[in-house]
């Protein structure tokens, strides 16, 4: 099975390109994030005719996540347990199906905005609220954008974040908290994910990996390859981010579900 994730910044605006790539690609399941609609305005009949179902939480131009997927489409889920409110109000960041025998979900954790910022402390509160969903012995994958570099090899310039979000200690140590839950990251070997459309930084290659594939050891045992699709961010109309791929040989899975 061939899964991607794709933060689209606008389904609407990119749907005939999104269908493309999954065409171009040969994609089975593709997480989506930052669908920036609603669902009433999804473009659900252009993924349709593609041969794709879809599941999008969605309530505005804000945020967003989506899964579309020509494997099956079961047990849809608009948000995990206990997933965090901000403002009062359960945002669209999370949706989860089981995809050709696999727990996938589709995150947009949140930005955090500035070191101190409430929605700092709602990003982590997000991630550490994550790992509850981890049952580290059935297959699952946990994608998306999870706006953390989780490294120093992770941005173009470590200095250049010094004071910034994303790079800081307990950002990345909620990420590793994911990691000892149970999930493993699965690697690759481009460097970034998502380029900033200011200041020419594709053109720079200055770039961020932020974007990724967490999975349990049943479903990371089975990884085929895995890599970004930098083209995708090239042209007019593209997005910020590049899609991250993985194969994984998920026919015992499959097998399962059918039994």
């Amino acid at each position: 099975m061939r899964i991607a994730t794709f933060n689209v910044n606008s389904v609407r605006s990119r749907a005939e390109r999104i269908v493309a790539f999954l065409e171009r690609n040969d994609v089975d399941v593709l997480a989506m994030q930052e669908t920036k609609t609603s669902e009433a305005k999804f473009p659900y009949a252009v993924f349709e005719a593609a041969g794709y179902e879809v599941a999008h939480v969605g309530t505005n131009q804000w945020n967003g996540v989506a899964l579309a997927s020509r494997v099956g489409l079961e047990d849809v889920r608009t948000q995990f347990d206990h997933q965090p409110a901000y403002e009062g109000s359960v945002e669209a960041r999370a949706v989860g199906a089981t995809c050709g025998g696999v727990e996938v979900w589709s995150l947009y954790v949140p930005n955090g905005r500035e070191i101190g910022h409430p929605h700092y402390d709602y990003k982590l509160q997000f991630l550490y609220s994550l790992q509850h969903e981890v049952a580290a012995q059935t297959p699952q994958l946990f994608t998306g954008d999870f706006n953390i570099a989780p490294r120093d090899s992770s941005v173009w310039d470590i200095a250049w974040f010094e004071g910034k979000t994303h790079v800081t200690e307990p950002e990345r140590a909620a990420f590793e908290m994911l990691l000892e839950a149970g999930l493993v990251e699965i690697r690759h070997d481009d460097a970034y994910s998502f380029w900033d459309y200011k200041a020419m930084r594709f053109q720079k290659n200055q770039g961020m990996l932020i974007d990724f594939l967490l999975a349990t050891p049943p479903l990371a045992g089975k990884l085929v390859k895995a890599w970004v699709d930098v083209d995708e961010r090239r042209g007019k109309g593209a997005s910020d981010h590049a899609p991250v791929i993985a194969d994984f040989d998920t026919t015992a899975f499959a097998y399962d579900e059918v039994r």
